[in-house]
């Protein structure tokens, strides 16, 4: 793969005001890189997990006035959708790429997965200390895996089981300055590195650990 380099142009698309201009430089700048990455990684889970997934890069078609405060590509087993089941993504806000397996709050079943994830609650006492967790999807902020103890990891799971709207992310935030310092191979083999981490919890959650 060649051209997979972040650059601080890529980022500075979300500083563009307006939904037209940030569409456009998204567009130019940003899509192309996340469909390289989806032909790339599809191909790494369909053989890691031994089942077909289709990459989805995010086309932001409902947005009619407010711009996109982030942008990725997502990969699931289904041709038509992701948010409807266990998936994973690579994207990026001003600040920070994101590499992460995500329960959104259109998923069904969110209360069995989270009791799953709950009772293997040792797999994430072997993640680095670089991983975050995350109850939101729009926004960058998140929490390490291992603050308090891991209290706000599971506090996470038990909402996931009693509120509608409630999601869980797990995965890592790598900031922005760091992304732009690396070559297009250490970007590459530091994803890989967290979606090999985070294949067990998948496993977990589809009823396959």
């Amino acid at each position: 793969m060649t051209g997979m380099k972040w650059e601080e142009k890529d980022f500075d698309v979300f500083s563009i005001d307006g939904l037209e201009p940030r569409m456009e430089a998204l567009i130019e700048r940003v899509r192309p890189k996340l469909e390289m990455l989806g032909g790339h990684y599809a191909h790494y889970f369909s053989a890691v997990l031994g089942e077909e997934f289709h990459p989805h890069v995010a086309k932001h078609a409902r947005r009619k006035v407010n711009p996109p405060k982030d942008t990725w590509v997502a990969f699931s087993t289904s041709k038509r959708g992701y948010k409807s089941l266990p998936h994973f993504q690579i994207g990026l806000f001003g600040s920070k790429v994101f590499v992460i397996m995500a329960l959104v709050y259109e998923l069904p079943g969110k209360e069995e997965m989270a009791d799953r994830l709950i009772g293997a609650s040792d797999l994430f006492d072997e993640l680095p200390g670089s991983f975050i967790v995350s109850g939101d999807h729009m926004s960058p902020e998140a929490s390490p895996v291992h603050g308090d103890g891991g209290d706000e990891t599971i506090r996470l799971l038990e909402r996931l089981k009693t509120v509608k709207k409630a999601e869980f992310l797990v995965g890592r935030h790598i900031p922005r300055e760091e992304a732009v310092r690396m070559s297009e191979e250490e970007f590459l083999a530091a994803a890989e590195e967290t979606f090999d981490r985070l294949l067990p919890f998948y496993r977990t959650v589809t009823g396959r650990g």
